[in-house]
């Protein structure tokens, strides 16, 4: 059986800060990731580009940082990052190299093309004490001291029998997926304005040549000349933890992309002779499983602007629900230049000793997850969650026993800003 300090299941946005928390602390790290590339949503999914990482509106005020700063200089360096009209695009293939390069340099072993299948408890059913993962090998056993779930999906957390919510309270619907798109040769300079787009649009859906259950078309500058990226396609009432219906949300996915590409190139100027260039690996998955921890985060609270004293992570996205059944979105925005704070204890999974959440599936409503679900906060919750990992192999504790101050101190040291004084 091989053995590590701490293993990383999923190599997504907070994947790839946990594990490099973790390593830099001197803990032994294993990062593993199904497929070939680092980058989760921002690759996989292709989500594009990264939201807001500053106070409310104010883009001048930056409140995350640590290793998503590491991630944004790396790209910048390549000339990969940031587009004249939108700020935060990112080339995926850049983020694939810089963040795996971080990880590298970082120590942390990486072990791709590998899918987390089951956690093996201990007789109490509350310390994980190896998984089991499926690879070209067949099924290797893993174990650590701690865990870190960053799979997204809560998948750990749920194997190793945590308790999850899944959804809306209401009927557990949970936000609609989507599979990003671009189309390039565009003539960008042509293009009408958004708001005619999405106009025409819905012309298109009244006439039956578009069955997608969106209210607008929504896109965004790439890095490249003449490319476009689409957030636009809307696949409903799939459960992503389900396989067979994640994979009817591919196939509906792909339906859909191909009737924009048509109402695109047939109606709207600078399309002429556009084509489309990728559908991104895998559809975008917006919630699914969510963890209920020692602290629940509820949308008010993020609203008000929340603060507590065991703040890890800053974040300002909005409130930001897709329907989970159909058209319409709801977005709350905080007060201008407002930001909220996301306490440690959030990470921490009720029942389950040796397990940190990384990224969205920390313990929150389905209000509040939509929110605190984005790239740049799930970073940040996953570098707290490697950092408190470390600590816990170094002090030989468990997570809910750790002084929520040492992790901020370790923050605060790789770089991260928490608004709080750390000795």
């Amino acid at each position: 059986m091989y053995e590590y300090d701490v293993i990383v299941a999923g190599g997504g946005p907070s994947g790839i800060a946990a594990a490099v928390a973790a390593a830099r602390e001197g803990a032994k790290t294993l990062l593993i990731e199904r497929y070939g590339f680092l980058g989760g949503a921002g690759t996989a999914m292709m989500v594009n580009p990264w939201m807001s990482y500053w106070a409310g509106d104010n883009k001048q005020v930056q409140i995350i940082f640590g290793v998503l700063q590491e991630l944004i200089d790396g790209m910048t360096r390549m000339g990969k990052y940031g587009h004249p009209m939108q700020k935060t695009a990112f080339d995926p293939e850049a983020l694939k190299v810089v963040a795996e390069r971080l990880c590298l340099d970082a120590g942390v072993t990486l072990l791709y093309h590998t899918f987390l299948g089951d956690a093996r408890m201990d007789g109490s059913g509350s310390v994980i004490q190896s998984i089991t993962v499926a690879n070209k090998a067949g099924l290797v056993d893993l174990k650590a001291r701690i865990y870190v779930d960053a799979t997204g999906d809560a998948d750990l957390a749920a194997f190793a029998g945590a308790q999850v919510e899944k959804g809306r309270e209401v009927d557990s619907l949970s936000q609609p997926m989507t599979l990003s798109f671009r189309m390039a040769n565009i003539d960008v300079s042509r293009m009408p304005e958004r708001s005619e787009i999405t106009r025409r649009y819905r012309e298109a859906k009244a006439r039956g040549e578009i069955d997608c259950p969106r209210e607008d078309v929504l896109w965004f500058y790439a890095n490249q000349t003449g490319v476009i990226h689409f957030n636009s396609t809307r696949v409903i009432l799939k459960d992503a933890t389900n396989p067979w219906e994640l994979t009817e949300a591919e196939t509906e996915g792909r339906r859909q992309v191909q009737e924009f590409v048509r109402f695109l190139t047939t109606t709207i100027e600078g399309f002429e002779h556009a084509y489309l260039q990728t559908t991104a690996p895998q559809i975008g998955v917006r919630e699914s499983r969510r963890v209920v921890g020692e602290y629940m985060l509820t949308a008010e609270e993020l609203l008000q602007g929340c603060k507590f004293d065991d703040v890890i992570a800053r974040g300002a996205y909005p409130v930001d629900i897709h329907n989970p059944n159909g058209e319409g979105t709801v977005i709350k925005e905080l007060n201008p230049g407002e930001w909220y704070e996301i306490p440690f204890r959030c990470l921490l999974p009720k029942k389950i000793e040796n397990l940190l959440i990384g990224g969205r599936p920390i313990s929150a409503t389905h209000e509040a997850h939509s929110a605190i679900r984005v790239q740049p906060i799930a970073i940040a919750i996953g570098q707290a969650a490697g950092a408190a990992a470390a600590l816990c192999v170094r002090d030989n504790r468990r997570p809910r026993e750790l002084d929520a101050g040492k992790v901020q101190e370790v923050l605060t040291r790789q770089g991260a800003k928490l608004g709080v004084e750390v000795s």
